[in-house]
C-alpha cells in the first residue's frame, strides 16, 4: 500500500531544503571555527549554536518528510566557501545566507500552495517565522557593528561586542510580538 502523501516534486524539494539546512549549519560552523581562531570565543560561540539550530532544522524536515510517507534523500552538501575577512563581513555573509534560506522556504510555500498541500503548506510557516527572526537577528547584528565602526571597529569595542555575544539570547525580537508597552 502506498502512504506517501507528498507529491514528487515537493518531496524533492524538502530534501533539496533538508540540504540546504545541513550546509547552513557547516557555514555556521565554518564562520565560528574563524572567529575562535582570531579570539573571538564569544562570537563563535554564537555561530556555533546556530550551526546546531540549522541542524535541527534540518531534522524537522527529514521527520516531516518521513512522516508523509515519502522517501528521505541524504545528498553531499557543498563546501562552505571562503572565510569571513573580518567580523562585519562575517555577519554579511551570515545575512546574505539568511536571506537566501528564507526565498527557499518561500519557493516552498508557494509549491504547497499551488499543490494546496495544506498539510505542507501549515508545516512550513513555522519555517517561514523562523526565517523573520534568523533575518531580524542577523540585521540587527550588522547594525551594532556599523555602530561600532564598521570595518574600522576598534578592538575594545569588538571585546565588548565578542563578550555581549557570548550570552546573548538566540531569538530576536519580531514585530508581531510588539505592543504599545513593549515595542
Amino acid at each position: 500500500m502506498e502512504t506517501n502523501r507528498l507529491s514528487p516534486s515537493l518531496a524533492q524539494a524538502l530534501n533539496d531544503q533538508m540540504t540546504k539546512e545541513a550546509h547552513a549549519s557547516q557555514i555556521y560552523l565554518s564562520y565560528g571555527a574563524w572567529a575562535d581562531a582570531r579570539g573571538y570565543d564569544g562570537i563563535a560561540n554564537f555561530l556555533f549554536r546556530h550551526a546546531q539550530e540549522e541542524r535541527n532544522h534540518m531534522m524537522k524536515i527529514l521527520e516531516y518528510i518521513l512522516e508523509r510517507g515519502a522517501r528521505v534523500k541524504v545528498a553531499a552538501i557543498p563546501a562552505p566557501g571562503t572565510d569571513p575577512t573580518s567580523v562585519q563581513d562575517c555577519f554579511e555573509k551570515v545575512f546574505k545566507q539568511e536571506i537566501d534560506n528564507t526565498k527557499a522556504i518561500y519557493t516552498l510555500v508557494k509549491m504547497s500552495l499551488t499543490e494546496e498541500d495544506w498539510a505542507s503548506w501549515n508545516f512550513l510557516q513555522w519555517f517561514v517565522k523562523e526565517q523573520v527572526e534568523e533575518e531580524t537577528l542577523a540585521l540587527n547584528l550588522l547594525d551594532k557593528i556599523k555602530i561600532a565602526g564598521g570595518e574600522k571597529a576598534k578592538d575594545d569595542v569588538l571585546y565588548t561586542l565578542d563578550r555581549d555575544l557570548k550570552t546573548m539570547p538566540d531569538d530576536a525580537s519580531l514585530a508581531e510580538n510588539a505592543t504599545a508597552e513593549k515595542p
